[in-house]
């Protein structure tokens, strides 16, 4: 992509019945949107089976490739590093957090949009994106420019909901492996035991707490109760669920175990958190 060395991102569509570029690394970010489609999607040697409204992030350090079993529609984002320093160049701690936050997606074959929410929204976006690119409108580049910040943000918002809060740079790839399971496993508190973990990643159960307090910063059971507790704050923000539902469906013992943990995390219970922050609120 030698349109990256003059410009801050590009953007592509393909339709493909044959995914023409062999696995390899590239110097650039790229967000693959599916429009429409079903296959495989192949990074670092991992699968995953993709379908319409999949979104994938590959960064510089992966390789990736696709099997295409129906024809697809691709929606292609490039952008380069410095894309990331120029958008934020006011603010050097945003950029800091989004260059970590970005260089440490999962390395992984798979969708990253967790947040359901944020599903609709970046078909939206895309769609938006482009009919600006049809329509030719006054002030196109721009408006394309602020939609494309909007995308790469609730990429990094994606990515955040699942990261430690002090994962470090030299973060190995055994506690990307126990991240990873952790968060596959997150409504299933019996795979959570660390002598579970252990046993599956095949790890000295004395080993592994201070691993990974070593490298997160975080013990398993901080980390396990922290990523719970932004699960709820996703669900209080942006859906109507009802406290007890959520309880429920990321499997606290009952409400007011929800309740104290929320609280102890966040200074203030659920249903006053999703009063004040809640955009439904803020009309």
């Amino acid at each position: 992509m030698q349109d990256l060395l003059y410009e801050p991102f590009s953007i592509e569509y393909r339709r493909l019945d044959q995914f023409p570029r062999p696995s390899h690394r590239q110097h650039y970010f790229t967000l693959i949107y599916v429009l429409e489609g079903t296959g495989r999607q192949f990074t670092n040697d991992h699968f995953f089976q993709y379908k319409k409204g999949n979104l994938f992030l590959i960064t510089p350090a992966d390789r990736y490739n696709f099997s295409i079993e129906a024809t697809t529609q691709f929606f292609f984002l490039y952008f380069n590093p410095l894309y990331v320093q120029t958008a934020g160049q006011k603010d050097h701690d945003w950029v800091q957090r989004m260059e970590f936050i970005l260089q440490n997606a999962s390395h992984r074959p798979g969708c990253i949009l967790k947040n359901k929410t944020d599903k609709p929204m970046v078909a939206s976006l895309v769609d938006l994106i482009s009919k600006e690119f049809e329509q030719q409108q006054l002030y196109h580049s721009r408006v394309v420019q602020q939609i494309v910040n909007t995308l790469i943000l609730v990429v990094a918002r994606n990515i955040a909901l699942k990261l430690p809060k002090q994962l470090k740079e030299t973060t190995g790839e055994v506690v990307l492996d126990i991240l990873q399971y952790i968060q596959d496993h997150i409504f299933q508190p019996n795979e959570l035991k660390a002598s579970r973990i252990s046993r599956q990643l095949n790890i000295s159960p004395h080993y592994l707490g201070r691993y990974f307090k070593n490298q997160t910063g975080e013990t398993l059971q901080q980390y396990i109760n922290q990523y719970k507790v932004r699960l709820v704050e996703t669900r209080l923000l942006h859906t109507g669920k009802r406290i007890g539902e959520i309880a429920s469906e990321l499997c606290y013992t009952d409400e007011s175990h929800l309740n104290r943990a929320f609280k102890k995390s966040k200074g203030m219970s659920p249903s006053a958190y999703r009063k004040k922050f809640s955009p439904v609120n803020k009309d």
